[in-house]
């Protein structure tokens, strides 16, 4: 082998450390609902988050009922078919009696996950684009402070279109349901939710947040920048 073809390369001792795990507390907004922040903020800005979290505290939802959803003309879910697919109907599957008991339990509550395989089938893909999760982790390079928020049942939040809502039709023992909302396991619900975040809070993302879906990021190099990055976050939550 030729010298010129020979190329040698030390490899650095590299120790992979685990991260520190921050302590945190938890902070009441109202009786019974309570946030978690962490405990090594100063004391002036523990104090300005913490004002800040219980003037904003209709933004949380702590159940279903506090969820008001988005507003369709931001947002609706649709279920656009091809042509050539003909509907799908799949039959009532048998069941185990303890099995149905238990399945009768979940019955009115939301989450829920169904085989809607032949409908996504039949729906033609929505191409907008996800972040690459790098990408977002180097955007936070660099920041001190961060806040960590995740949508409640975010996908649930998505109205369907009207005339869409009977194609997510299923039959169970105890009737025929459709879903007013977008539900888990449609192909492009992903895709809905992200185009929706793209659109509230364009002018922030890879400013003052990152944005993957229904989990958000707030960011801010200074303590006392942080305070009001949520202040616009929020206030934009609050239009919404």
């Amino acid at each position: 082998m030729s010298p010129d073809l020979l190329i040698m390369v030390k490899q650095e001792e590299k120790q992979i450390l685990p991260c520190e795990k921050e302590a945190i507390e938890n902070v009441a907004l109202e009786e019974g609902n309570e946030v978690k922040i962490g405990t090594h903020i100063a004391k002036e800005m523990r104090q300005g988050l913490v004002e800040l979290l219980r003037e904003f505290k209709d933004r949380f939802a702590w159940s279903y009922q506090d969820m008001p959803r988005l507003n369709t003309d931001i947002v609706v879910h649709c279920l656009p078919i091809r042509q050539d697919c003909k509907p799908v109907q799949q039959k009532l599957r048998r069941m185990r009696p303890d099995i149905v008991l238990k399945i009768k339990e979940e019955d009115g509550k939301v989450r829920m996950c169904l085989d809607y395989r032949g409908l996504n089938k039949a729906n033609p893909k929505d191409n907008f684009p996800l972040p690459h999760i790098d990408t977002l982790v180097d955007n936070t390079a660099g920041y001190s402070l961060f806040s960590f928020m995740d949508s409640f049942s975010g996908y649930n939040q998505i109205r369907m279109h009207p005339e869409d809502m009977d194609k997510t039709t299923f039959i169970t023992l105890w009737g025929t349901f459709c879903y007013k909302i977008m539900p888990f396991g449609l192909k492009n619900a992903g895709a809905t939710y992200q185009r929706v975040m793209v659109t509230l809070f364009h002018d922030m993302m890879h400013k003052e947040i990152e944005v993957y879906v229904d989990d958000m990021i707030a960011k801010s190099r200074m303590e006392e920048e942080h305070i009001e990055v949520l202040r616009k976050l929020f206030l934009i939550l609050r239009k919404s």
